[in-house]
């Protein structure tokens, strides 16, 4: 298996609104906070996922950038993932500019309706995770199933193994020929690392394997 690069897919530019200034002064934190919810319910009705919001000024207006992923499908199996661990690259469905556009519509009605929150013209980006999105929730995790990565835990040592179930609290790693349990929380980082060739299929046979034992790490 290659893992592939998720390279950004940008939405087409949407029309932006002209709003007269309401005069008061909103952080870009304070904004994003407030439209959360109304973005994330209209990505949610899309069939995505809002992955992030970031709000920032660009000259007089606003840049409203919208990250979505794929809704993570895997996630009502078992927490321990058997069919999770199974999971290949070729399985999964990436985000088309048809998808993008569509979205970038539904979350542009949604601000336009935010006239008051905004306070001025925006711009909206809308575009989908990168390969170098640091893996911070259990879907990250599962997404990245059977793809090698570079952990650095929170004692600042690091390792690189590839990833097997992931459960609500922990993830099963292999780590030179061995299956160890890692809590996210123990962990500063994790980042998908490039292969430029099939992962060894000794490794694809452990993570395939029957479900290890819970090891100190």
């Amino acid at each position: 298996m290659l893992p592939v690069a998720a390279s950004s897919v940008p939405a087409p530019t949407t029309p932006t609104t002209e709003v007269p200034e309401q005069g008061v002064h909103v952080s870009s934190a304070q904004l994003s906070a407030q439209l959360q919810p109304k973005v994330a319910h209209a990505v949610g009705a899309a069939g995505l996922e809002l992955e992030e919001l970031q709000i920032s000024p660009a000259g007089r207006r606003k840049l409203v950038r919208v990250v979505v992923d794929m809704p993570d499908t895997a996630g009502a199996a078992d927490a321990q993932g058997d069919a999770v661990g199974t999971t290949d690259a070729g399985d999964r469905t990436d985000l088309d500019l048809d998808t993008v556009a569509s979205v970038s519509r539904a979350v542009s009605a949604v601000l336009d309706e935010c006239d008051d929150v905004l306070g001025g013209p925006y711009t909206l980006e809308v575009t989908s995770p990168g390969l170098d999105r640091p893996l911070t929730r259990p879907r990250h995790w599962r997404r990245a199933s059977r793809r090698l990565v570079k952990l650095r835990r929170l004692d600042g040592s690091e390792l690189v193994g590839r990833v097997g179930p992931a459960g609500e609290q922990d993830v099963t790693v292999l780590v030179d020929g061995t299956l160890r349990r890692i809590r996210y929380d123990e962990l500063e980082r994790a980042i998908v690392q490039v292969e430029f060739r099939e992962p060894p299929a000794d490794e694809l046979r452990a993570l395939d394997g029957e479900r290890p034992k819970e090891e100190p790490t």
